[in-house]
Formats: C-alpha cells, sequence, structure tokens
C-alpha cells in the first residue's frame, strides 16, 4: 500500500494551508509540532497541543505495582510521573475542513503550561479556525474539548460550525459518574466544568449521533464507548488506504498490557475490551493508527503479539 507522507517542516503549502506564505517555527519550538500526510486523496495533519504530566500510576491503576514498575523501566520512562503527547488531527475532505478534537486549552487550577498549545499551532500550520466547516469530538474530557473554551476562539470560528459527537455522550455528561476513575485531585472537577461549560457555549452547534455517522466523504466517526460512554473513534479511508484516529480508547501501554486500566477511564473493563478488539481489527488490516496520548506524530502500525501488541512506528519521510 503506497503511503505519501510528507515533513510539514518542509512542505507548508500543503492543502490545508490557508496561506501561500511558508510558515516556520519560531525559537520556542525546538522541534516540529505538525506532522502531514495523505490517506489515498484526502490530507491529514496531525498537530501536537502539547504535553501533559500526569502521575505513572494512571497508566494501569489495577496493575501490580511492581509490574508497572518494570514497564517503565524496560520503556525508560521515569517511575513517579511522564508527559502525556496531546495530538488533535485536522482532515480534509468533500470540501470540508475537520478538526478531530479541540486540545486541552488552558486552566489555571491544574497549572499545565506545557498542554494547550493548539490555537497557536493550528496558526503556525497556516490553518485559519474560522476555516474549520466540522469539530468531531471522540468524548467530551477537557482535553479533548478546552480548546474550544480559550477566551477569543469562539468569536473566529464559524457561526455554522458543525460540532459531531455521541448523543451517549452528551447525555453522560449531564450526571458523570467517577466512581470508577483513578485520577489526580481536582480533575473530576475540572472535567465537570468543562463539558458543563462546552454544552453551554456550543450546544446549539452540536451534530449528536447515535453509533455511526460520516462526517465528509471517507471520514466516518463511530462510537466504541468504554472510556466514556459516548467515546468514539474516527477512520478516514480513501484509495484503498486507511487512518483510525483513536482517541482515548488506546494508550502507549495498552499494546502490550491491554488489561491495564487508564485512570481516566470511567468504564475501565468495558474500555478493556474496546481497546483489544480495535487493536486487533488494525492489526489484520494494517492500517494506520493516530491516538490523542501516543508520542508525536503518534502515526504508526499495529501487529498482534500473542494475546498482547506491538506499536510499529512509521519512518518519518522528511
Amino acid at each position: 500500500m503506497k503511503q505519501m507522507i510528507r515533513n510539514t517542516q518542509q512542505e507548508t503549502n500543503m492543502s490545508l494551508d490557508t496561506t501561500a506564505d511558508p510558515i516556520t517555527s519560531g525559537p520556542e519550538e525546538l522541534v516540529p509540532s505538525r506532522y502531514a500526510l495523505k490517506v489515498g486523496d484526502i490530507d491529514v495533519l496531525v498537530v501536537s497541543d502539547g504535553v501533559l504530566p500526569l502521575p505513572t500510576q494512571m497508566l494501569g491503576h489495577n496493575a501490580n505495582p511492581a509490574d508497572r514498575a518494570a514497564w517503565l523501566k524496560d520503556m525508560f520512562l521515569p517511575q513517579d510521573a511522564f508527559d502525556w503527547a496531546l495530538n488533535v488531527v485536522v482532515v480534509r475532505s468533500g470540501g470540508k475542513t475537520i478538526l478531530i478534537d479541540a486540545g486541552l486549552g488552558s486552566d489555571p487550577d491544574l497549572n499545565l503550561p506545557r498542554a494547550g498549545q493548539l490555537i497557536k499551532r493550528l496558526e503556525a500550520a497556516g490553518i485559519d479556525r474560522g476555516s474549520v466547516t466540522d469539530l468531531v469530538l471522540t468524548h467530551m474530557h477537557m482535553d479533548h474539548i478546552g480548546g474550544l473554551l480559550v477566551e477569543g476562539v469562539k468569536e473566529r470560528l464559524r457561526k455554522d460550525l458543525r460540532i459531531h459527537v455521541a448523543a451517549a455522550e452528551v447525555k453522560f455528561w449531564e450526571a458523570p459518574d467517577f466512581s470508577h476513575t483513578s485520577m489526580p485531585q481536582g480533575f473530576p472537577d475540572a472535567l465537570r466544568s468543562a463539558a458543563k461549560r462546552f454544552v453551554s457555549e456550543y450546544g446549539s452547534n452540536l451534530r449528536t449521533f447515535e453509533e455511526e455517522h460520516e462526517i465528509a466523504p471517507g471520514v466516518v466517526v463511530r462510537r466504541t464507548g468504554g472510556h466514556t460512554p459516548g467515546h468514539s473513534v474516527v477512520r478516514v479511508a480513501s484509495g484503498g488506504d486507511g487512518l483510525t484516529f483513536a482517541g482515548d480508547a488506546v494508550f502507549i501501554v495498552g499494546f502490550e498490557q491491554p488489561d491495564w486500566h487508564n485512570g481516566f477511564e470511567h468504564d475501565p473493563e468495558e474500555a478493556a475490551r474496546v481497546r483489544v478488539r480495535l487493536l486487533r481489527d488494525l492489526a489484520k488490516s494494517g492500517e494506520m493508527l493516530v491516538a490523542t496520548h501516543l508520542p508525536f506524530p503518534s502515526i504508526g502500525r499495529v501487529a498482534a503479539d500473542g494475546e498482547a501488541f506491538r506499536f510499529v512506528p512509521v519512518f518519518w519521510d522528511y
């Protein structure tokens, strides 16, 4: 399957851009924060929203601490906390510009200065947020909706912006259940507040679906549940190529330890079942995977490894 992967640090005039002027990273951007590829005839751009430092226990709060410590050591990761990537995706298909998830935004009470970079990085990529016709939410956790709650952002969005989200997700946040999660202090309140505010500000833009919905030619969102009741994934397919943006269905430890429960999962056992089904499907199809919290640019494929899996990153093409 022929891939056409391009690094936008060299090719900034991709069709997603709305300006012909070359864009270069500022001195504070020491590494690329966006990566472009083609899925058949569809343009896809992965954009980093920054990183989110979280306790390592959240990778598998049901795991034996010694097993978790051994996995972290094998991955050359610190034992206490490390940076989770935050990735979003922009897709251009059928005359539509589709943003999949909206990043963290800013919450001064949580003190996360290295996250919430989406708006400035969209601008650096030459993407005017006013050109976005559709937003797809994999779910309504704060790190997927917060970018649209930043002061001054809404005023530059299209008035007719369509925000696609599973009906079960909207219903869940009317009275969310955190009894099976394992989050740091302050996060449940911040998540409740962000979801409530998002529905208040963007309720008229919401376009809910039950199980599956085609956003544009070759771009389909499908509810999986698990992580949250309305958690969804987005598959982009064209010309025999395919890519799935898995949202929070898959974390970096989930390949080798798919049964480990993540602290943000509202139904951890169902989330594990969803994860295994998704990884099996991707291992069988050979299609590409991108996920919110896999290391940027997070583009890879899945290989089956007995009862577990391996993440196989794509080779960067410069």
